[in-house]
């Protein structure tokens, strides 16, 4: 699928401002976080539980564990994706039982995404509290799932795609918005 870019939603900046008041929310949302984690989805989602986890640690001087899920054998959409698809490993290093989890992704859209990543994580035990946060929140939901800690909320179109780019991925730290190109 071929894309147009639209316009710059976010530059690197705007994200690392997004990022930091994500991080009071999630430290001001508990008297103490010695319980939370974060767990990105992979891969961007990961990038930006790391930077959160940064965040925290420089605003309470205590970093929460992070972990990296990988979905890809939860997908709903697994055969539309690819052929062959490409299994990337976990790492959760930690104990999930009790805590209180911050799920974190790059972009909500559907939800069907989170779906999945809830059923990953069940899998390697009971938590406490599973709460989400998403850099970008698009709209569009199929499913019964809001983030409860948000960057950017970007009311788009269907046929738009947002585009998050991560220097740890892609090189620079950017939100675009796009539309598919016939």
């Amino acid at each position: 699928m071929k894309l147009k870019e639209k316009s710059k939603i976010l530059d690197k900046e705007s994200i690392d401002k997004a990022l930091k008041r994500m991080a009071h929310e999630i430290i001001e949302a508990t008297k103490t976080h010695d319980d939370t984690v974060l767990i990105g989805i992979k891969n961007r989602g990961a990038y930006i539980a790391e930077r959160l986890a940064d965040h925290m640690e420089a605003i309470s001087k205590s970093r929460p564990p992070v972990g990296a899920l990988d979905i890809t054998l939860y997908r709903d959409d697994l055969t539309q994706v690819s052929e062959q698809p490409v299994v990337h490993a976990t790492e959760i290093t930690f104990d999930i039982e009790n805590k209180r989890i911050v799920l974190v992704d790059d972009v909500l859209f559907t939800g069907r995404t989170i779906r999945c990543a809830l059923d990953a994580l069940i899998d390697f035990g009971r938590p406490r509290l599973i709460q989400l946060a998403v850099l970008v929140d698009r709209g569009h939901r199929e499913l019964p799932i809001r983030a409860d800690y948000v960057g950017k909320n970007i009311p788009t179109n269907v046929n738009e795609v947002v585009e998050v780019r991560l220097s740890e991925s892609d090189g620079k730290d950017e939100v675009v918005l796009c539309e598919k190109a016939d």
